[in-house]
């Protein structure tokens, strides 16, 4: 992937890891637009880089992803790299769910239907550029699967499996597929302080670009890029250890 030159649409912009790889992009020369929920965030993303565009836009909804593609194509048509980053995560206890259907039908539109749509929607635009990139947003736990995140897990999962699909069939066009597997990182994903002993943000975000820019195509980092290697025996019993530490450390979950 050429990292510089390009102007790019990160979803999920405003905060942590997509406003961190806005700042890796706006650095080395890209002209960067950023999608978010939340228009308070967005004016303090701004505020921090004025360089930077910024829409609302919530990628779970059908028609803000049909109306953010629309805006994003008559206000930046050299639009060549899009980043699907947004996401939600909940930790959730199978044999005790008492929210109706919807709440967590909204994990899944947002991880996994937000993203597939928006790839499909600019695809077509993608592939008349002379290079392009699509960039997923997964997680290590699309290899190993936190039980205490099932939605989640299983989202992440199925999103590298659509990057991996995307790739092949891209194979013979101008547009690059990047999946990038964050391990945890210190970032508010699924509510302040659950990940305050992630990787910095920013450390994880500058080395992730480095590794695009070297033209890596599926990205680890600290922990997931050990996943990303593991044996098929360690990455059976991780899942099972990962439930035992959580559950020791939350009794009541």
């Amino acid at each position: 992937m050429v990292m510089t030159g390009n102007t790019v649409l990160i979803t999920g912009g405003s905060a942590g890891i997509g406003f961190a790889l806005a700042r890796e992009f706006l650095t080395a020369g890209n002209e960067v637009i950023v999608c978010g929920r939340s228009e308070r965030k967005l004016a303090q993303a701004k505020e921090q880089l004025p360089a930077l565009h910024t829409r609302v836009s919530d990628v779970s909804d059908e028609q803000q992803r049909q109306e953010l593609y629309n805006w994003t194509i008559e206000s930046f048509p050299a639009v060549n790299v899009l980043v699907n980053n947004a996401g939600i995560q909940q930790r959730l206890n199978l044999q005790k769910t008492s929210e109706v259907w919807n709440h967590y039908h909204r994990e899944i539109e947002a991880n996994l239907e937000g993203p597939i749509h928006l790839t499909m929607l600019f695809l077509p635009h993608l592939l008349q550029q002379s290079r392009a990139t699509v960039v997923n947003v997964t997680s290590g736990l699309a290899i190993t699967p936190a039980a205490f995140a099932p939605i989640y897990s299983a989202t992440k999962a199925a999103l590298h499996s659509f990057s991996i699909s995307l790739r092949v069939q891209l194979q013979d066009t101008p547009v690059d597929v990047v999946d990038i597997l964050p391990p945890a990182v210190n970032t508010d994903l699924g509510g302040p302080g659950l990940h305050t002993f992630g990787a910095d943000v920013n450390e994880f975000a500058t080395a992730v670009f480095q590794k695009m820019d070297n033209g890596e195509l599926e990205i680890g980092f600290g922990d997931s890029d050990r996943r990303l290697k593991a044996s098929n025996e360690e990455l059976k019993q991780a899942p099972k250890q990962m439930w035992e530490r959580f559950k020791s450390n939350n009794p009541a979950f």
